[in-house]
């Protein structure tokens, strides 16, 4: 079932990706996909952070770094930072690097070690020590080398995501999108006579304010949080999610780089009173924001201690501040009847990570997959679904893990989150895998299909945050030479990298 008249309701970041990966695919087969937005609905354009995965979005549409990331303010991203999310004697921090080909002479070291901690080892683990990326980022140098060469090192983007959105509408409708500026003023649904999806209803068409009235054979539904299509018309439920996850606000602000010769390369996540604040470097400014539950902090006190963190008065010319606001959680069925829905229409858990913008991506090669395979409807749709329902779980149980693990007696924010039972049998299992004597690789092996981070993460985030006992035995010497021998090697390499700032003055000097 390939529709030959797909309608894309809503543009944004999530809109256009979908627009075009859909018309990548198949505009050349003759499929008409319309993207309908109004300029009179605000998209959610903040500083945005991306996984590696992104790299493979544009490969898939043969965009260059060089046409799309100085259009869009971006940056090279080499992972997270993690300050203040723990207390002695757990460590301060630790760094969520992207795991690369260029680590495996000593990631094997870094997993040893970790397991000879476990068992009361007094052996070096912190992640920083063994992966090239924390490196670069401790230097603020990005994952370009100095010489053309290939080193294998993986990485992700930051970018301004309204400039993301605007950049994929032009190539969007460069590759066959059509674009309707128009707002939907109903949604006609009729009896789904298919079966496909076990009755109810499917979407006939749209009524617009200027076009009028526009049939299609297949809609996706990328309106927000509104979830004009999945949600008000096809009347799919949110799974509220607020129980595993404490955070429904968010505050947002830009601010400009303290040093312009000092870019990072890599997301700032700083644990605060009662949530954490992202610091998001962009070529021409800084976005940040706080991520925080209304239940300990309001609106007001949030954008203060926001400005306090940052230095921004309210005075400031770029002090506008941005109050968002949401119910994690997600919806059941992505793909009812003749809907897709794609992006926050299906769900929203919170920033921490980034892994929105990759389940958009997630989503749109799935699905283009599960039509192009010749299965059943019924059956394509059925798997499909628990597909996306696995990725957001286990993104889920990814995210709250943070919060339980941290070790900050400070607030009674931190204190509740890290009581809170409420959590999967899933995580669960994993944080007794890891503080048992047993294998934590089979415990990781016996869930992986409930996961959606494989096992450097895990690994990265529990020895990160400390979650040990106390060391009774006395290490090994040769862990502590195989831990020198890696913090050699990946300073080593590091230095092959260039430092971001002066890669971007470079590009920019002879652009």
């Amino acid at each position: 079932m390939q529709a030959k008249n797909i309608v894309i309701v809503g543009g944004g970041t999530a809109g256009w990706m979908c627009a075009n990966l859909f018309a990548q695919r198949w505009a050349k087969t003759g499929t008409m996909i319309t993207l309908i937005e109004s300029d009179a609905i605000a998209t959610v354009g903040v500083g945005e952070g991306s996984t590696p995965f992104l790299r493979d979005f544009f490969n898939t549409l043969n965009i260059a770094e060089s046409q799309w990331m100085p259009a869009c303010d971006a940056t090279y991203k080499c992972g997270i930072a993690f300050p203040q999310w723990c207390e002695s004697p757990a460590p301060n921090s630790y760094f969520h690097p992207f795991y690369s080909e260029i680590d495996s002479p000593v990631v094997q070291d870094f997993f040893t070690h970790c397991n000879q901690r476990r068992q009361g080892f007094d052996t070096p683990c912190h992640p920083d020590d063994y992966f090239v990326t924390a490196y670069l980022a401790a230097q603020n140098r990005c994952p370009i080398p100095l010489q053309k060469q290939s080193l294998g090192v993986d990485y992700g983007y930051h970018f301004d995501a309204e400039k993301l959105g605007q950049f994929l509408r032009e190539h969007g409708q460069k590759i066959g999108v059509k674009r309707i500026e128009d707002k939907v003023l109903c949604v006609d649904v009729c009896a789904d006579s298919s079966g496909a999806d076990n009755g109810s209803q499917r979407i006939a068409g749209l009524t617009l304010q200027k076009v009028g009235y526009l049939a299609a054979d297949f809609f996706v539904d990328c309106t927000g949080f509104r979830g004009l299509l999945i949600q008000q018309a096809l009347g799919e439920s949110m799974l509220d999610y607020s129980s595993y996850l404490p955070n429904d606000r968010a505050v947002a602000l830009a601010s400009e780089h303290p040093n312009t010769d000092c870019i990072p390369s890599y997301t700032l996540s700083k644990g605060l009173d009662h949530g954490w604040m992202w610091s998001i470097p962009l070529q021409s400014r800084v976005g940040n924001g706080y991520v925080y539950s209304s239940d300990y902090l309001d609106a007001e006190q949030a954008e203060n201690a926001l400005r306090q963190e940052i230095g921004l008065q309210k005075d400031h010319q770029q002090g506008q501040a941005l109050h968002l606001s949401w119910t994690p959680g997600r919806i059941n069925q992505h793909w009812k009847s003749n809907c897709l829905a794609v992006g926050l229409s299906q769900g929203f858990l919170e920033p921490l990570e980034a892994p929105m913008l990759n389940l958009v991506q997630q989503t749109c090669e799935a699905f283009i997959e599960q039509i192009e395979s010749g299965k059943p409807t019924a059956q394509a749709q059925t798997q499909f679904n628990q597909l996306i329902n696995t990725l957001i779980d286990g993104t889920r149980d990814y995210l709250q893990a943070h919060y339980t693990l941290n070790s900050r007696t400070d607030t009674d924010y931190w204190c509740d989150n890290r009581n809170n039972k409420h959590i999967s049998e899933t995580l669960l299992a994993i944080i007794d895998g890891w503080q048992s004597e047993g294998s934590f690789d089979a415990v990781l092996a016996q869930h992986s299909r409930h996961l959606a981070y494989m096992k450097t993460s895990w690994y990265c985030l529990l020895a990160g945050m400390g979650v040990f006992s106390q060391a009774k035995k006395p290490g090994l010497r040769l862990m502590n030479k195989k831990h020198q021998r890696a913090q050699q090697h990946c300073q080593k390499l590091s230095e092959r990298f260039a430092v971001q700032s002066e890669f971007f003055n470079q590009q920019r000097k002879f652009g």
